[in-house]
């Protein structure tokens, strides 16, 4: 347990959970799509649909979509902030299976027309796990460079990124593998010690039998 599990992360507004982690979750949301949100479809499950209004969750989501941090003081001010920038969003109620109650559905769309959808859970002390990517299990936190690389499940493919990940001299911390049935869908979620570069995203990219590739960097932007 660390300092900021039990005295709380630097935050602006009441709540570690349904505030500090709800804009946490927008945050990294908006890393994960790599460019600006043009829209977004919200659905709030729970306790952060029952309560989370009276927290500001709603404003917290938005807040960090739009690349604030818990402890930025404009997150009050996130809808019209929102307008401003062109971000159109709207929420909805939802019931989700075997999710924690703190947990929101996220359904984005990029300026350029990538879409993404994420499913993601606040723990607590700002805590957050992303649970699902594009409707394939997920787990992870964010406090590393995530690469999470969506293929067919065929042979190869992990040998094919873990070689080139060698090859740049990344280390992998954590490595997950998920697949919906034999021969379908899979996705990779590895978790790394440093960055990987454009050029390596992009060249996972355009290999065969890879559909989707969404990387997660610390780096903040220039």
């Amino acid at each position: 347990m660390s300092i900021f599990d039990i005295v709380g992360p630097i935050m602006v507004g009441p709540s570690s959970s349904h505030t500090a982690g709800a804009v946490k979750i927008g945050y990294l949301s908006k890393k994960l799509m790599g460019e600006k949100i043009k829209s977004a479809e919200i659905y709030l499950h729970g306790s952060f649909r029952t309560t989370g209004k009276g927290h500001g969750t709603d404003r917290a989501i938005v807040a960090g979509l739009l690349g604030m941090k818990p402890d930025d003081i404009r997150i009050p001010d996130s809808f019209e902030l929102a307008a401003q920038e062109g971000m159109t969003f709207k929420f909805e109620g939802i019931n989700l299976r075997n999710a924690h109650p703190n947990s929101v559905k996220l359904i984005l769309k990029g300026v350029s027309g990538r879409e993404l959808e994420i499913l993601a859970s606040s723990l607590g002390g700002s805590r957050i796990k992303i649970c699902q990517i594009d409707g394939l299990e997920a787990n992870f936190s964010g406090d590393y460079p995530t690469l999470v690389v969506h293929n067919l499940d065929q042979p190869g493919h992990v040998t094919e990124v873990t070689s080139m990940l060698s090859h740049k001299s990344v280390n992998i911390a954590t490595m997950q593998l998920y697949r919906n049935h034999r021969g379908g869908d899979a996705v990779m979620v590895l978790e790394c010690d440093q960055e990987i570069s454009p050029e390596s995203i992009l060249w996972l990219e355009h290999l065969e039998g890879i559909r989707k590739v969404t990387y997660l960097s610390l780096e903040e932007a220039p």
